[in-house]
C-alpha cells in the first residue's frame, strides 16, 4: 500500500474523530472517512448557494434537508437494536437514505410538471411528498424526542379532518390531504419555506463561523482570557464560567454545547476554588443558557425574530445587547455573594496565565469578530458578513502558532455541518407546524383566547405566556418553543402593548387630526372627549370598546412608527427570553443536567440551583414590557438598565441571604422591598433614589458580617 495514501487516510480518520463524525459505534474507518468528506461537501454546497451559486429557494431548501437528513441518519441511527438486530437497523437507515434522496430529487425535478397540471398530484407527487414529510417527522424524533412529531401529526390531522369534528372557536372545515401536503412542501409557509431559508442561510453561516473559530483555537483563548481577568476578584472561577460561556455563546448559540465545551474546564475550576458541586454546575448551566441571549448569534433567535417582525437583524442584536449584559451581571452577583459567604479571596495567578500573556497568544483570534461587527454596522447582510468572517478566521490563524491549513479547514467544514444537524432537522420539521397555524388560522385563535383570558392586563398575559413557555419547554427545544410561541402569542402581546400606548396617548389628549378620525371611527360617540386630557378609566373604556383590528388602526394613526416597531420587538424579545427557561427548569433542564454530569452531582438539585440563578430570564422580560429597555434608544435604555442592575443585585442578595456578608431576617425582608422598588417600572426617581440609598446602607452593614478567608 502507498505510504502517502495510508497517511492521508489516517489523517482523514483522525479529523473525522475530531469533528465528531467517527465515534465508538461499530462502523468501518472507510465509512467514517466517507461521511466526514460528505459533511465537508455539504458545508461547501451551502457556502456556494449563500455566496455565488443562484438556485431557486425550493431547490436549496430541499438540498439542505437532503444533506443534513443523510448526516442525521448517520449520526442518529435507529435506536434500541442490538446484536443481530443491529444489521436490520442499518438496513432501515439505508432504505431511509435512499428514499430521502429519491423523494427530494423528485420534488425538484417534477415541480414544474405539477404546476403545469394545475396543482393536481400524480402518483409520484403523492409518494415524494409523503416520504419527505414522514422523514422530517422521523428526523425530528431522533434529534428532539417525541413531542414535536406528535404535535406535527396532531396539527396536520386538525387541518385535514380533526378540525371539522370540533365545535366552537376551534372549528375548521378541513382541507384535502392533497392541499395540506402541497402547502407543507411547496409553499413559503411549509417545511421548505421561510424558516428553512433562515436555516440554510443565516443560521448555517453563523454556526459554520463558530466551527471555524473553535477549530482555530478561539475557544481556548476565550477561556484563558476569562481566567486571567476573573482571577483578580473573589470567586474568579465562577466568573470565568460566566464570561467564557457568554463569549462562547455568541459563537455556538447552543446552551448544551456551551455547557459541554466550557463546563469541563470551568466546573472543576469552581470546585477546586471551594464552590459546592451543585452551585458550580448551576452557574455553568445558567451562564450557558445566557449564551443564546448574547449577540450576534443568539441561537437562531435573531434571524427568526427578523423574519417574524421585519425588523433588521442589526437592530435586533443592538437591542439585545444591554439585556444580555444585565443577565450575565445578575449571575456575577450570585457568584460574588456566594464567594464572600465562603470567605474566598482573589487569586490573580491561580490556574491561569497573566492577562498580557493571554492576549499575546490569542489576540489575532479577535480579528474575525471585529470584522463581523464592522461589516454588520456597515450594512452588509449577515450572510455576507459571516462568510467574510470565516475567511478572516483562516487568515488570522496564520498570526498564531495554530495555523489553519487545508486539513484544518476541511475539519472545520465537517464540524460545522455536524453541529448544524439538530437545528436543521428541527427547523424543517417546525415548518410543518407553522404551516398549519398559518393555513387554518389556529394561531390567531389561540392568540384571541389568551387575550380574552388576560383582559387588558399585560401582566396576566405575561404570566400566561411564561406558563405556556414552561410547558412547551418540557418537550421542545428552545428554538421550536420560540417559533410556536411567537406564532401564537406575539400578536396578543403586541396588541396589549399597543393598548397601553393608546391609553397613554388618550390621557395626554395630544393627537393629530388623522388620529382623531381613526379614534372616532373605531369608537363612535367619543368625539366630545377627544382633544383634552381625560382620566385613565375613560381612556381604558374607549380602548376596550375597540376590536383588535380597530385598535391596531388607531395605534398606527396615533403613535409614532418607532413606538410601533419597539412594541413589536419587545413582544418577540419577551417570548424569546421566556423560551430559554427549559434549559434550566426541571424536570427537563438539559443544560443543567449536562452540567450535573460534569460536576458529579445529582441532576435535580443542580437543575433547581440553575433555575434559581437564572431568575433574570423572568425578571428582565418584565422590563421589556413596561420600559424602553429594548424598544427605546440607548439613551432611554441605559438609565433603565442602571436601576435594574441595582435591583438585580438586591434580588440576588434576597435569594442568597447575604450581600457583602450575611443578612438578618429583618434586613433580608427590607432588601426584598428594595429589590421590588428597583425592578418595578414605576418611573418615580425619588423612590428609586431612596431604594438605592437603602441598598447602599445594607451593603455597608453587611460588611461587618463578612467571614474571614478559609
Amino acid at each position: 500500500m502507498n505510504p502517502d495514501h495510508e497517511s492521508w487516510r489516517e489523517r482523514l480518520l483522525t479529523s473525522a474523530r475530531n469533528s465528531g463524525l467517527a465515534d465508538d459505534r461499530d462502523v468501518s474507518p472507510r465509512s467514517a472517512v466517507m461521511m466526514f468528506c460528505f459533511a465537508a461537501l455539504v458545508s461547501v454546497m451551502h457556502i456556494s448557494v449563500n455566496t455565488w451559486l443562484v438556485w431557486p429557494d425550493l431547490w436549496v431548501s430541499v438540498m439542505h434537508f437532503a444533506g443534513f437528513g443523510l448526516l442525521a441518519l448517520w449520526m442518529l441511527p435507529v435506536a434500541g437494536m442490538t446484536g443481530r438486530h443491529r444489521r436490520i437497523g442499518r438496513w432501515l437507515d439505508g432504505l431511509a437514505a435512499v428514499l430521502l434522496v429519491a423523494a427530494c430529487l423528485a420534488i425538484v425535478i417534477f415541480e414544474q410538471a405539477l404546476y403545469d397540471r394545475g396543482l393536481v398530484f400524480s402518483t409520484l407527487d403523492w409518494v415524494a411528498c409523503l416520504v419527505v414529510v414522514a422523514l422530517a417527522i422521523e428526523m425530528a424524533r431522533r434529534t428532539a424526542g417525541w413531542l414535536i412529531p406528535a404535535l406535527i401529526v396532531i396539527f396536520m390531522a386538525y387541518a385535514v379532518d380533526l378540525g371539522s369534528r370540533i365545535g366552537g372557536v376551534f372549528h375548521f372545515p378541513g382541507l384535502s390531504l392533497e392541499t395540506v401536503l402541497f402547502r407543507s412542501v411547496f409553499t413559503s409557509e411549509g417545511m421548505f419555506g421561510t424558516i428553512a431559508r433562515i436555516s440554510w442561510s443565516h443560521v448555517f453561516m453563523f454556526i459554520l463561523f463558530g466551527a471555524f473559530l473553535l477549530r482555530s483555537g478561539a475557544g481556548d483563548f476565550i477561556i484563558a482570557l476569562a481566567r486571567a481577568l476573573a482571577g483578580r476578584v473573589a470567586g474568579g472561577p465562577g466568573l470565568v464560567a460566566v464570561a467564557s460561556s457568554g463569549l462562547m455563546g455568541s459563537i455556538t448559540g447552543s446552551a448544551v454545547a456551551n455547557t459541554a465545551s466550557t463546563g469541563v474546564i470551568t466546573i472543576p475550576l469552581m470546585k477546586r476554588a471551594g464552590f459546592p458541586a451543585r452551585f458550580s454546575g448551576g452557574v455553568e448551566a445558567a451562564a450557558s443558557t445566557g449564551g443564546q441571549l448574547m449577540p450576534p448569534v443568539m441561537g437562531a433567535g435573531a434571524f427568526l425574530m427578523a423574519n417574524f417582525t421585519g425588523i433588521s437583524y442589526l437592530s435586533i442584536i443592538a437591542a439585545a445587547l444591554i439585556p444580555a449584559l444585565l443577565y450575565f451581571l445578575s449571575l456575577a452577583f450570585f457568584i460574588r455573594i456566594r464567594a464572600l459567604r465562603l470567605g474566598m479571596k482573589p487569586q490573580p495567578e491561580a490556574d491561569g496565565i497573566p492577562i498580557g500573556q493571554a492576549l499575546a497568544r490569542g489576540w489575532p483570534l479577535l480579528l474575525p469578530l471585529i470584522v463581523l461587527v464592522i461589516l454588520l454596522v456597515a450594512g452588509f447582510t449577515p450572510v455576507f458578513a459571516a462568510g467574510v468572517a470565516v475567511l478572516a478566521v483562516v487568515a488570522s490563524s496564520w498570526l498564531t502558532p495554530e495555523r489553519m491549513g487545508p486539513m484544518a479547514i476541511i475539519e472545520a467544514l465537517a464540524s460545522g455541518a455536524r453541529s448544524m444537524v439538530p437545528t436543521a432537522m428541527l427547523l424543517i420539521a417546525v415548518g410543518l407546524i407553522v404551516n398549519v397555524l398559518t393555513t387554518t388560522g389556529l394561531g390567531n385563535t389561540f392568540s384571541i383566547m389568551i387575550s380574552e383570558w388576560a383582559g387588558m392586563s399585560l401582566l396576566i398575559a405575561l404570566v400566561l405566556v411564561a406558563l405556556a413557555s414552561l410547558v412547551l419547554g418540557m418537550g421542545l427545544p428552545v428554538t421550536a418553543a420560540y417559533i410556536v410561541l411567537a406564532a401564537v402569542s406575539a400578536p396578543m402581546l403586541y396588541g396589549l402593548m399597543l393598548q397601553a400606548e393608546l391609553v397613554e396617548a388618550l390621557v395626554s389628549g395630544q393627537m393629530t387630526e388623522r388620529a382623531r378620525e381613526a379614534i372616532v371611527l373605531a369608537a363612535p360617540g367619543v368625539e366630545g372627549l377627544l382633544g383634552a386630557p381625560m382620566s385613565s378609566a375613560q381612556a381604558e373604556a374607549i380602548v376596550a370598546a375597540m376590536t383588535p383590528e380597530l385598535q391596531r388602526s388607531a395605534a398606527e394613526a396615533l403613535l409614532d412608527p418607532l413606538v410601533l416597531t419597539g412594541a413589536l420587538l419587545a413582544a418577540h424579545m419577551i417570548i424569546f427570553w421566556l423560551s430559554q427557561d427549559s434549559n434550566v427548569t426541571p424536570p427537563v433542564a438539559l443544560a443543567a443536567f449536562t452540567a450535573a454530569g460534569i460536576a458529579g452531582e445529582r441532576p435535580m438539585p443542580t437543575g433547581l440551583t440553575a433555575w434559581k440563578l437564572a431568575k433574570g430570564l423572568y425578571l428582565i422580560p418584565l422590563l421589556f414590557a413596561y420600559t424602553p429597555l429594548v424598544s427605546g434608544s440607548w439613551a432611554e435604555a441605559l438609565p433603565v438598565a442602571l436601576v435594574a442592575l441595582a435591583g438585580l443585585y438586591a434580588f440576588a442578595g434576597v435569594l442568597e441571604g447575604a450581600l457583602e456578608g450575611r443578612l438578618s431576617l429583618v434586613q433580608r425582608l427590607l432588601l426584598a422591598v428594595v429589590a421590588i422598588v428597583l425592578l418595578h417600572p414605576h418611573a418615580v426617581w425619588m423612590a428609586d433614589l431612596a431604594a438605592f440609598l437603602t441598598l447602599a446602607g445594607l451593603v455597608w452593614i453587611s460588611r461587618k458580617e463578612r467571614p474571614g478567608p478559609g
